[in-house]
């Protein structure tokens, strides 16, 4: 159950900002039951979905993929980077005071019935700090903080670190917490295995993950939900089955990367290749009547948001199964706003995410902030300043008489009440207007 996430100094970020999920007590709205709940041991109500509106290029995906870094170098910088390797991490560039410092990363979050405060501080070439506060079933404990290669450890709860730090195995780009897993300290471990549940995934490139979705389609039970949400979503598909690559029957004329690629795949225990989904659709006589079934290529036949949507339902289904955490950037893209509202409605529900998943996205579908779905804490926004620096805000951080909860939210954020709008020139000076030569003793 993700808390607060924040971020200070990364791409399109200057300060710090911080997107919290921690339900607001004033907003008690129709949606105050069914959009939150409660986590009693920590005196916390979390919020199940929350929605970020802004212009282009205001920093939406920015936080995005800020999330996705922080993911993917929690889990990946002690395995997959060696000593020397750069860091893959941009600072603010637009001001001289930042271009040259750390950038900043911090979740708090809650695992197993315990409460984790982790972040850490990165440049280039360097992990710069590092810290993780412990909560189980009293106060707060600090287990561990790093200032550069310098390491503070807490003296009984994180034993395996200490003889990581005095056999010099942590490498200058390589977080501790990442090597401590590694080793299999069971806090470390924990941290890990919350980071591996937090996903953040791409509207606009689905096929870094329609593989998930298809590897799911081999257990039955996982299918038939497929299925099922297909069939919601008015696809028209009834069933689906998965094409596996023969590996006897490798095409010819294959890239040679991609070949090696694919048999390598093959190699692995238990290695498969998916090659496609046929989707089976009801087909007609002349009387209206069903006179039997066809199969389309998923890739040749269906529509990108067909395709689309049935990429996204693999990650949706196993956050709502598993009580994870889903961010999607972009991920109204191709779909109807009619299917963008049913996805955010089924993490909102108390009946369809009894364990309390949660879904954060960003869009620009304002249909979505007339529907009701949403409370006020809810909704967020991106907005730059004149300098380029990026903000983040929510609606629910306005004073309740400038924004009521029954004023229409859509169109006070058209007209530029929330901000968060792009300010567009005259379009209709984009091009000087062209006259008319006059020639005299014409005709």
């Amino acid at each position: 159950m993700l808390v607060r996430f924040s971020l200070k100094n990364y791409k399109a970020f200057k300060e710090e900002v911080n997107l919290s999920l921690v339900a607001s007590n004033y907003d008690k709205t129709t949606r105050w039951e069914e959009n939150v709940f409660e986590v009693p041991e920590f005196g916390l109500k979390l919020l199940k979905s929350a929605v970020i509106y802004g212009a282009n290029a205001s920093g939406k995906s920015k936080l995005a993929e800020g999330m996705r870094f922080m993911r993917n170098f929690v889990i990946h910088s002690s395995r997959e980077t060696q000593k020397g390797d750069r860091i893959d991490v941009q600072p603010f560039l637009l001001s001289t005071e930042t271009e040259g410092q750390p950038s900043e990363f911090e979740m708090i979050f809650v695992y197993k019935s315990e409460l984790f405060r982790y972040g850490f501080e990165v440049a280039p070439d360097r992990v710069a700090a590092e810290w993780l506060f412990h909560r189980g079933k009293t106060k707060e404990v600090e287990i561990f903080y790093r200032k550069g290669q310098k390491f503070d450890l807490h003296k009984t709860r994180f034993k395996t670190a200490r003889a990581l730090v005095e056999g010099k195995m942590i490498r200058p780009n390589a977080l501790l917490i990442s090597v401590a897993a590694q080793f299999n300290d069971k806090l470390a471990g924990k941290v890990l295995e919350w980071f591996s549940k937090f996903n953040v995934i791409s509207g606009l490139r689905e096929e870094g993950y329609q593989g998930f979705t298809m590897g799911r389609t081999r257990n039955d039970q996982d299918k038939q939900e497929i299925i099922s949400l297909l069939k919601k979503a008015d696809l028209g598909i009834e069933d689906l089955t998965l094409k596996i690559l023969d590996p006897d029957n490798i095409p010819t004329g294959l890239p040679k990367e991609l070949r090696e690629v694919i048999e390598q795949k093959l190699q692995e225990e238990g290695g498969e290749v998916f090659m496609d989904i046929l989707t089976t659709h009801k087909k007609y006589d002349a009387g209206k009547r069903v006179a039997g079934t066809v199969q389309f290529s998923m890739d040749e036949d269906e529509s990108s948001g067909t395709r689309k949507f049935f990429a996204l339902s693999g990650p949706v289904l196993d956050t709502l199964q598993n009580g994870k955490v889903l961010v999607g950037d972009e991920l109204d893209s191709k779909l109807h706003p009619n299917l963008v509202y049913k996805l955010a409605e089924l993490f909102n529900s108390r009946e369809n995410n009894s364990l309390n998943g949660q879904l954060i996205f960003n869009t620009h579908d304002t249909n979505l902030l007339s529907s009701g779905l949403f409370r006020r804490d809810q909704i967020w926004f991106t907005e730059k300043d004149r300098y380029g620096a990026a903000t983040l805000y929510s609606l629910g951080d306005f004073k309740t008489d400038e924004v009521r909860k029954e004023e229409n939210f859509e169109k006070n954020y058209i007209r530029g009440k929330y901000g968060a709008i792009p300010y567009l020139g005259d379009f209709d000076l984009l091009f000087p207007k062209k006259l008319t030569p006059v020639y005299e003793n014409e005709g």
